[in-house]
């Protein structure tokens, strides 16, 4: 029988610890690597060749979702089952968009979480109970004031690594050295952020990012 080789990321290691132990008492899954940021997953990920990626949406320095993207346009083949607390229609299609075929709230029962996995590796789609409902509203009801589209699909992958790093506190100097960029052209990003955004200073791109579920409230 061929083990599932499976990458877990979550910035919490507590977490990380727990899911590892409840993965890795199946027979059938091998916990290969493990990551506590968005960017890390990633370059596991290219590195591990993984069959599952487990990720947490609420990471630092690049989201989960950003880095669901990543991998999906690097692999298509990876699966891919994201982890998280949100339950609304904005994070659920943003998920599925960037190429995910899991989404199990983190409310779930354990169970929920090895379910997942294994249909997603079945070639199935997996969704909790409560984001199932979700989606079949949205599709159901597109125009009722909850539109399928959202601020964020305005912006490119590099405005939204920006914007996620100014949100987290960073300056142009420390972003610029994450993203291997110039502190002046951060500045332009951060600019050109608030313009499409239509905002007015840092405080607000900070609210948007947290409303946006692009960093944590906390």
């Amino acid at each position: 029988m061929n083990r599932v080789k499976l990458l877990l990321a979550d910035d919490h290691a507590v977490v990380r610890d727990g899911l590892r132990l409840i993965l890795e008492a199946q027979p059938d899954i091998d916990v290969v690597g493990e990551a506590a940021d968005g960017r890390t997953a990633f370059r596991q990920a290219k590195k591990l060749r993984p069959d599952v990626v487990l990720l947490d949406v609420a990471m630092p320095q690049l989201n989960g979702i950003e880095a669901a993207e990543r991998i999906h346009a690097f692999d298509p083949s990876i699966r891919i089952v994201i982890l998280s607390m949100h339950s609304s229609k904005e994070h659920i299609l943003r998920a599925l968009r960037a190429g995910a075929t899991g989404y199990v709230l983190k409310e779930s029962a354990a169970a929920e979480v090895l379910s997942a996995v294994r249909d997603v590796l079945a070639g199935r789609r997996y969704l909790s109970h409560k984001v199932s409902e979700h989606v079949i509203e949205a599709l159901l009801h597109p125009d009722d004031g909850d539109h399928l589209e959202t601020p964020l699909e305005q912006l490119s992958p590099r405005e939204r690594e920006v914007l996620q790093l100014v949100a987290e506190g960073k300056s142009s100097a420390e972003i610029g050295r994450i993203l291997f960029l110039s502190p002046k052209t951060v500045d332009t990003y951060r600019s050109r952020l608030m313009h499409k955004l239509e905002v007015g200073d840092i405080a607000s791109l900070v609210r948007f990012a947290v409303r946006h579920g692009i960093v944590p409230a906390d």
